[in-house]
């Protein structure tokens, strides 16, 4: 699957980075929405395993990766989901498969419910959800924010990277990735974008957007791992019993991050999806 360079979408005053792959052919582009603390980084080994045929849309939110710090914008799951909005129109994509990973997962539930004619299928990997989240490290860690975020950068991030390695079963490849991840907020000015990230993590859009999954026509498939240490398995179980004819893939061995781990039973899951 080709990949297209890079570019950066301006959404009035902070630019999204993206790339697309693949191919424009009969079907629904495909929208990839990376969750905390990622980026589009975490789609590199399921992209070229996607259905061919399909434009590929992967986005770096705001505040990750290569697009702009916030500045005064929000970095809660409806204003990302505004911004995907946005991105869509710039793009010129009138509807969209939405793939959604952590928070990316509560963002593309967010654009379902709020713009059902613009999502064709959803996708929700390891998807945040109702009240399942955040985890109970990241409430210790947001109750702590008015000590912690004076403390040197280098410490919040060695806490930080020791907790996320739980998310994944291969521990070198866990080390590789985290360590691209966090590398933005290593300065001063990314600690306090961190900051910014941990204080936006509220369950309070999830449980709203909840209460209007029922509502969802979007075809929808919901993948969790077996032993992810962050967002329950009850979490997947309740959306599957919300959104009506959804599929729920349990991956046995599976831990948070499977786009990375697992990524030949996404791209087999997601190509079955997208002709439903």
């Amino acid at each position: 699957m080709a990949v297209v360079r890079g570019e950066f979408l301006d959404l009035g005053g902070a630019r999204l980075y993206y790339f697309a792959a693949g191919t424009r052919g009969g079907g629904e582009p495909l929208v990839l929405i990376h969750g905390f603390p990622t980026s589009s980084h975490l789609w590199q080994e399921l992209v070229p395993l996607l259905p061919n045929g399909r434009r590929v849309v992967v986005l770096d939110l705001l505040g990750y990766g290569r697009s702009d710090p916030p500045g005064e914008m929000a970095l809660d799951i409806k204003s990302h989901a505004d911004r995907i909005l946005i991105v869509l129109d710039l793009l010129g994509i009138n509807r969209a498969c939405l793939i959604g990973h952590d928070v990316g997962g509560g963002v593309a539930q967010a654009v379902a419910v709020r713009a059902p004619h613009r999502v064709s299928h959803l996708c929700l990997i390891s998807s945040v959800a109702f009240d399942d989240w955040p985890s109970r490290e990241v409430k210790l860690a947001r109750a702590t924010l008015p000590l912690t975020r004076h403390l040197p950068a280098t410490w919040l991030l060695g806490v930080l990277k020791s907790d996320l390695e739980r998310g994944f079963v291969d521990q070198e490849l866990a080390s590789r990735s985290i360590d691209r991840y966090i590398k933005g907020f290593a300065t001063p000015a990314g600690r306090d974008l961190l900051v910014a990230h941990l204080e936006a993590l509220d369950s309070a859009d999830t449980v709203e957007i909840g209460s209007r999954l029922g509502a969802v026509p979007a075809p929808t498939a919901i993948v969790h791992g077996a032993h992810d240490p962050f967002i329950p398995l009850s979490a997947a179980r309740r959306l599957h019993a919300a959104i009506r004819g959804s599929s729920l893939d349990v991956l046995d061995t599976g831990r948070h991050f499977l786009p990375e781990e697992s990524p030949e039973r996404l791209a087999e899951i997601i190509s079955a999806l997208v002709e439903r």
